[in-house]
């Protein structure tokens, strides 16, 4: 519905009627993806994970029927429309190939990253269209309240021609101890989220130059724990992205700051925010522009949050994909675009320049 000032910071829910199989029981499913869909009314016919106890548990919660000793017995499940999975980025291909070969799979939602590798997304991609499968990538980050207002002020071109964009992170995101297992971090799975969500408001960039270093206060090894990207786009538009995701000190006894801010500044008006997920509360947003504000700040305001209320939008979106015969908001195919985005950040850092998304093979 639309806020007091005409905005739709939340989705509209347009379908509900496919039945969900949950693969996954850690905190994304439990705590976002499970009461989302319990509050949109979307129908969770069964769920599994590596443990059968830990999806037993989480069913016991969220009132799920079916618990489902193995990912693989759930994909088989007759019952089952629509596919949710929140496993790991090495483990999740396996399971996507294996729900492709399902008559009664229709959709499929997967995680960000879809893989490890670009060249293993392209090839997710190609396979679900060969199919006939609506695949989906959970980019939740684009139903973000403040993230869907903006984009509604940059559509009607409250902000005149832009200019610059910054997203600026300094908090700690929930680290899942299968990431200590890769070479790649935070440009990957959190920097992902940023990078996807400025395709989202401006179009696909022409080149990245992507800075990085190891953070010392993260206690396992990796290449890439602090991320600066800097894109550049043809309509002239230039933008940062900064991911500090170890902020601190953050110890007992230290007043820390933690934060994500975002701003957008055009020729008529400017925009900026924050994203409330770091502090458990709603994101935010207000604005000044001299085409539609008089040159003045005005603030809309709502109640939900990022999580876990954008995933009600991640899910619907498919749903709809599927009831109208329409192309998903978050194709499979836009987000190959995101991963070709990530891999040229990862090429930047190795090559110390700027690459142009041409050189990169989507």
């Amino acid at each position: 519905m639309p806020d007091s000032m005409g905005f739709r910071p939340d989705v509209e829910v347009r379908s509900r009627d496919y039945t969900i199989g949950a693969i996954g029981a850690g905190m994304i499913m439990a705590e976002c993806h499970l009461a989302a869909y319990q509050q949109a009314g979307f129908k969770v016919g069964a769920i599994a994970s590596r443990t059968r106890k830990h999806a037993a548990e989480v069913a016991e919660r969220w009132g799920i029927a079916t618990v489902h000793d193995t990912p693989e017995a759930l994909i088989e499940d007759p019952s089952i429309q629509v596919l949710d999975l929140a496993f790991p980025p090495d483990q999740q291909p396996a399971l996507i190939r294996h729900a492709l070969k399902q008559p009664h799979i229709k959709g499929i939602l997967a995680q960000k990253p879809l893989a490890l590798s670009l060249e293993e997304a392209r090839k997710l991609r190609d396979e679900a269209e060969a199919a006939g499968k609506v695949l989906s990538v959970n980019q939740n980050m684009r139903y973000d309240q403040s993230m869907r207002v903006l984009k509604e002020i940059l559509e009607r071109g409250d902000l005149g021609t832009l200019v610059i964009a910054t997203i600026e992170m300094r908090a700690i995101p929930h680290w899942q101890t299968f990431l200590q297992d890769y070479d790649r971090l935070t440009l990957s799975n959190m920097s992902v989220h940023h990078l996807d969500v400025l395709r989202f408001l401006f179009g696909d960039p022409s080149e990245i130059y992507t800075a990085a270093r190891q953070d010392p206060r993260t206690t396992f090894q990796h290449q890439d724990g602090i991320t600066i990207s800097t894109l550049k786009f043809p309509s002239g538009v230039i933008a940062m992205s900064m991911e500090d995701v170890w902020s601190g000190p953050r110890e007992e006894g230290f007043d820390s700051d933690i934060y994500i801010k975002w701003r957008v500044e055009g020729t008529d008006g400017v925009a900026q925010g924050t994203i409330g997920w770091p502090t458990g509360s709603p994101s935010t947003l207000r604005y000044a522009s001299k085409r539609t504000t008089g040159g003045k700040w005005v603030e809309p305001s709502w109640d939900t949050h990022w999580f876990p209320h954008a995933f009600i939008g991640v899910m619907e979106q498919l749903q709809h994909a599927l009831a109208s015969g329409t192309a998903p908001a978050l194709s499979v195919a836009d987000n190959v675009k995101t991963m070709a985005l990530v891999e040229a950040g990862y090429r930047s850092m190795a090559e110390s320049r700027a690459v142009k998304l041409a050189e990169i093979e989507i």
